[in-house]
Order: structure tokens, then sequence, then C-alpha cells
């Protein structure tokens, strides 16, 4: 009985000692786990685990909202009549550009770069008038010449039965020069029955050698009240011709508001924001008894 008691007793100690050792084992495997995923916070070993061919890579970088354009906005009218037509009211009738809702008569402008006109043929062509330039100022000597084909036009306008405007090329500086010019168109149109208007043209010119490159609006503008208020003076209808780019960044046309507008402007709509009195639609209209281009106008005799 003692004999197999012992052998009880010893089995019993190896099956404690076993459960032991199986239990530190456990143990021992737990904290080996542990720290191991430990060392693997963000579970990238993990991912790796789940499809090795899918390497971690650096989040994409944060791209700023595409910047956007400032809304366009329409620079405030002036206070100035505002054009009363839409871009429907004009239409071409044969040759030339009729306004549908007003009286329109058509014009032309001429001076040396035509040369030899024959009147007869421009009048029967439907015509009713002529601007003719005078004279003009050297945009690089500044001085003053007689266009050498102005007395003839004069001459052969009127003989034609057109009606009769002048204008002079301005390149003024300042307001002493403008006044030259006027005194020196005002001379040379005496002796002419002028019945349309005495016209301020001063126009840019694109070439590094013109000294009137550096203009600007205070000065054009100045240039300008001072050769229509002399022309006014001497008893004829004063005006002044520009084109668009002039109209926004040249001059300051609520100054001028006193005096008819001449506006250069090619195309067949009238969109121009303001009322003009004469207006050049075209630099390369094609008129019978006029060899090459000439401008073209339309009138409007009701618009004030």
């Amino acid at each position: 009985m003692q004999t197999q008691t012992g052998k009880r007793g010893r089995l019993t100690r190896i099956l404690s000692i076993g459960a032991l050792a199986v239990l530190i084992l456990t143990v021992v495997i737990t904290f080996l786990s542990l720290s191991y995923f430990e060392t693997d916070p963000k579970g990238q070993l993990a991912s790796l685990a789940e499809d090795p061919l899918e390497l971690p890579t650096e989040p994409p970088a944060e791209t700023a909202p595409p910047e956007t354009e400032p809304p366009v906005t329409e620079p405030p009218l002036l206070d100035l009549p505002l054009n009363p037509y839409g871009d429907l009211d004009f239409q071409y009738e044969g040759r030339y550009l009729k306004c549908l809702r007003t009286e329109t008569v058509t014009g032309i402008d001429v001076s040396a770069h035509q040369q030899e006109i024959d009147w007869a043929k421009v009048a029967a062509s439907g015509v009713d008038f002529a601007m003719v330039r005078v004279g003009y100022r050297g945009y690089e000597s500044g001085k003053l010449v007689v266009d050498p084909y102005a007395e003839a036009n004069l001459v052969g306008a009127a003989e034609a039965g057109l009606e009769t405007g002048v204008y002079f090329f301005s390149q003024a500086l300042n307001v002493e020069e403008a006044l030259e010019e006027a005194a020196f168109l005002l001379e040379a149109i005496a002796d002419y029955e002028i019945t349309m208007p005495v016209v301020f043209d001063w126009e840019t010119v694109h070439d590094e050698s013109a000294r009137s490159k550096e203009m600007d609006p205070r000065t054009l503008t100045d240039c300008a009240l001072a050769f229509l208020g002399a022309v006014e003076e001497a008893g004829y209808t004063p005006m002044i011709y520009f084109n668009t780019y002039q109209s926004r960044n040249l001059l300051y046309l609520e100054e001028l508001k006193d005096y008819e507008f001449w506006l250069a402007m090619y195309t067949s709509r009238m969109d121009f924001p303001y009322a003009v009195k004469m207006w050049q639609y075209t630099d390369t209209g094609r008129v019978p008894g006029i060899s090459g281009n000439a401008d073209i106008n339309v009138y409007f005799p009701e618009v004030g």
C-alpha cells in the first residue's frame, strides 16, 4: 500500500510542475505578443499581412482650392446722354449703313490719302456730305501743314452738292498748341462755306518718334476744350473725333459733353454706351469716285 501511495504522490507533483510550466510559457508568449504588436501601433504590419503587395504610402498633400477670377464689373456710366439705339437698329441699304429708327445721312471723310476724287460719282452713289481734312501737325516735327488736297476737295464737294465740314489732325501737346491749330484752321476755311461741323481730331500715333506719345487725359481734354472753344467763338459748330480707346483712357468725356461727338468704331452694331452725333463705322469702305479704301460715316441730325 505505501509503494502505490508514493507513486501517486510523485505523479501529482510532476503534473503540478507541468501545469506550472504551461502557465509560465503562456504568460511569456502573451508578453512577447503584446510587445511585438506595440511596435506596430498603426497596424501597418497587420495590413501588410492582409495584402503583402500594398506598401504604406504618405497621405496626399492637401491642395489649395483653385483661384477664381474676380468678378468683371462694368465701369459706372458717365453723366452723358445715353445711346438710344440697339444692336439691330442699323442695316445696309445698298452700299451704305442706315439707321432704321431715325433719319441718317451718309458721309465720307477725306484727305490727301485719297488723292484726286471724282466728286460727281461720289454724290451719285448716295453720299450726302464730306468731312475734309484741312491740315495737320507733324507728329515728329510739330510743324503745321496744309493738306495739299484741301482746296480741291472743298471746292469739288460743294460743286457736287454735298454738305461740307472740315477737320484738323492735331498733335497738340498743350493748350497753346491747340489754340495755334485752331487759328490755323479757321484762317484756312475763312473763304469757304462750311455747313457741317469743324472737328478737333487728335489721334494716337504708334511710333517711337512721335512727340505726343506721352499724352495724358488731363492734357488732351484741356487741348480739346481750347480748340473747340475757339471754333465755337468763331461761329462754327465744334465737334470732337475719338475712338473707343480714347473715350476710356485719354479723354474726360463729361467735360466735353457740350460739344458734338464723332465716334470711330468699326462695326455695323452701335453698342457705344453714349449718344454720338456722327459715327465712322468703317475705314475700308468702297465709294465710287474714290480709288482704294474710304472712311464712311453716318450722321444723326436728330440726336442732340
